[in-house]
């Protein structure tokens, strides 16, 4: 019989763990021929969501939870929970129910039938959202699909069903700023795209302030494009080309006419224009430096402080 495992990663999550278990069993209990475990990845929770996946992996079979020894991000509690996912197959799923668990037949069918190693799950609107978020969601995946070689379907989630080949594949990938999006698609394989309506969170309060997103979009840019780097490069090349033409216009001027050098107010405004943008050249470059100097201290992705549940051998 195939396991299927299905990841969970939490954070401050007690108001929707049950709530979450509750629907999901329901639809996993009809599924035919088919094992099905729980991964609930804790991490690093300030509220009781540790206490409740405890219970849970006392007193229901199948459940497992491993809890991190800090809050390292949802992109290491993912990794977490794949690297210790034992299935055949193995989705990836919110704990706040905004990814229905109902759609997860209809996956394990693309993927058990259709010739797919992946059925992922993508937003067809944003209903709910703040517009001006919205917005910005829209720009950073029409600007990252023109800067980056990588295809990012504009309102995919993280929610997906995967081939153990393809999650295998996933884990080699195991450089420590994740981007898990962009990750999905580098690795290729056959992805069938299942389109549902956005859905509102059954409870508690979503981790992702707007500041918090843009900051995840730029680290998605940075590193699944060098396009900035570039852009960088032939602004300072058009700048060079202008100022020396500026020059020569300059001198030409002096000469033919005299005394016609002057404008202080028009200089100062240039140089701190000049300024400005060499500082924002050196940003660039100063993002992909620090990306690197985290990639070359080599240190883990996460750090596991407990776990527990039913550790009941794969059937």
């Amino acid at each position: 019989m195939a396991l299927l495992s299905i990841v969970v990663p939490c954070y401050n999550e007690e108001a929707t763990v049950e709530l979450f278990y509750a629907r999901a069993s329901a639809v996993c209990g009809a599924l035919p021929e088919l094992e099905v475990e729980y991964l609930f990845v804790d991490d690093g929770s300030a509220d009781g969501t540790l206490s409740l996946l405890r219970g849970l992996g006392a007193r229901e079979r199948g459940v497992r939870w491993l809890s991190l020894s800090r809050n390292f991000g949802k992109e290491a509690a993912m990794y977490a929970g794949l690297e210790h996912a034992r299935g055949d197959y193995v989705a990836v799923m919110d704990v706040d129910l905004q990814d229905p668990p109902e759609l997860l037949p209809q996956l394990l069918e693309a993927v058990r039938t259709g010739g797919y190693d992946c059925a992922a799950v993508r937003r067809v609107n944003r209903k709910g959202e703040p517009p001006i978020r919205s917005w910005f969601a829209r720009q950073f995946y029409k600007l990252i699909n023109k800067v980056s070689r990588t295809e990012i379907v504009d309102g995919a989630r993280d929610f997906r069903l995967m081939t153990r080949q393809m999650v295998d594949a996933i884990l080699r990938v195991g450089e420590y700023n994740r981007f898990s999006k962009g990750i999905f698609s580098w690795v290729g394989f056959r992805v069938k795209w299942v389109e549902t309506e956005n859905a509102e969170r059954s409870g508690g309060e979503s981790k992702w302030s707007f500041f918090k997103l843009l900051v995840y979009a730029l680290d998605g840019i940075i590193a699944f494009s060098t396009a900035p780097l570039a852009i960088a490069s032939v602004l300072g090349l058009i700048l060079c080309v202008v100022s020396f033409l500026a020059i020569v216009f300059v001198i030409v001027r002096q000469l033919v006419w005299g005394g016609s050098a002057f404008g202080w107010p028009s200089l100062v405004c240039i140089i701190l224009f000049l300024a400005g943008i060499q500082l924002f050249c050196i940003g660039i470059l100063g993002q992909y430096l620090a990306k690197t100097y985290l990639e070359v201290k080599k240190r883990p992705i996460y750090i596991l402080r407990e776990q527990g549940g039913s550790l009941d051998e794969k059937p």
